[in-house]
């Protein structure tokens, strides 16, 4: 199979979809494969390690997406890219097309066959090409919201961890999945106040034995969102539906009951966003303010370490990438429900049923 990586067009995305090791993988089970000149800039690989690595190298996407049977990328496919899509050839990548109608009415479309990490399941229950970038814009929640409530970045001047006889801001963790549990920790390493508010009961049962009473661990309902939002100075948002619409907890009449300066860290926003007021920023542009409330709404934070998140996801999805191109999408969606549970398109038409809710298509399985 001829597998193809261009280099991402997001704004301000530093991540390549395969990196040196993952192409020689691929290479040695008797692929090959085509990537766009300077696709690893940042991840510090040049183009002569992927070409010790057994790739061809073109300045040009367009012949990517014109040879390529699959291409696999970190980020969606932005308009200049689906619009090159066809059909036959699969997309490997995150989608997060729930929010994004757009997008999804472009693949359909195409007619390709697209493949979304942040779907794929696994045996655990979990979603294991998700995880770590969820791990790391966990992490990453509570450092950006912390450096946003510097007095001149427009926050209320409050230290994250306080100092002694200065209390320490209070931190707000909705949802106690993979990335809310690393926000959790990361925040609580930094002498932050955390609360978490989680809904599954086994999730409460876990959280409350890795954390003890380090943390307080809140059951969720309406009413217990609605008292501890004002009492934050940082609201992380980390609840996730797969493959539908993020549920928006935070409306913006609770924006009034909060303090000045306080910020909201959206880490759902590539699912909608679970806070009533969110809307997508970039690194570039990272915050902006509703209601005397700042917003960091950064739809790829991973990206701003792409050196990390690439190695991290590369060692995630590279299996399901050899699956594919040793035995074609077909037959290893056959072979294994879990990556079939990431097929989202094919042949114009959404095969995932939270995604076909949440953008109000119809749903088609997939037959044999």
């Amino acid at each position: 199979m001829l597998i193809g990586v261009p280099k991402e067009i997001k704004a301000q995305e530093n991540r390549v979809g395969l990196n040196p090791s993952s192409v020689a993988e691929c290479v040695h089970h008797g692929h090959k494969v085509i990537v766009q000149a300077g696709a690893g800039q940042g991840i510090l690989a040049s183009d002569d390690d992927y070409r010790a690595a057994g790739a061809q190298i073109t300045d040009k996407a367009n012949e990517i997406f014109a040879k390529a049977d699959m291409i696999v990328k970190v980020k969606e496919p932005q308009e200049p890219e689906w619009k090159q899509l066809r059909e036959g050839q699969v997309l490997f990548t995150y989608l997060h097309l729930a929010p994004d109608p757009k997008q999804a009415k472009g693949l359909m479309d195409s007619g390709c066959t697209a493949i979304a990490y942040e779907t794929v399941t696994s045996a655990r229950g979990g979603l294991p090409l998700l995880a770590p970038m969820s791990e790391i814009a966990g992490r990453m929640a509570p450092i950006m919201g912390a450096f946003f409530l510097q007095k001149h970045k427009g926050g209320r001047g409050r230290l994250i961890c306080g100092v002694p006889g200065v209390e320490a801001s209070k931190v707000l963790v909705l949802g106690g999945g993979v990335s809310g549990f690393n926000a959790a920790r990361v925040a609580m390493g930094m002498g932050a106040r955390v609360t978490v508010i989680e809904k599954n009961p086994d999730r409460i049962r876990y959280l409350d034995e890795f954390f003890g009473t380090s943390i307080n661990i809140v059951a969720a309902s309406k009413s217990k969102i609605e008292h501890y939002v004002p009492q934050m100075d940082m609201v992380i948002g980390a609840v996730l539906v797969p493959g539908g619409a993020a549920p928006r907890l935070v409306s913006r009449d609770m924006l009034g009951g909060m303090k000045d300066g306080a910020i909201l860290v959206d880490i759902a926003i590539d699912q909608g966003g679970c806070f009533e007021t969110s809307r997508i920023t970039t690194h570039q542009e990272p915050v902006y303010e509703v209601d005397g409330v700042l917003h960091y709404c950064v739809a790829n934070m991973p990206g701003a370490y792409p050196h990390s998140s690439t190695q991290a996801l590369n060692n995630a999805t590279l299996p399901y990438v050899l699956a594919l191109a040793d035995k074609g999408w077909k037959q290893a969606v056959a072979d294994d429900v879990h990556l079939k549970n990431g097929l989202n398109v094919h042949a114009g038409k959404i095969m995932h049923p939270a995604v076909a809710e949440a953008l109000g298509q119809s749903y088609t399985p997939l037959t044999a």
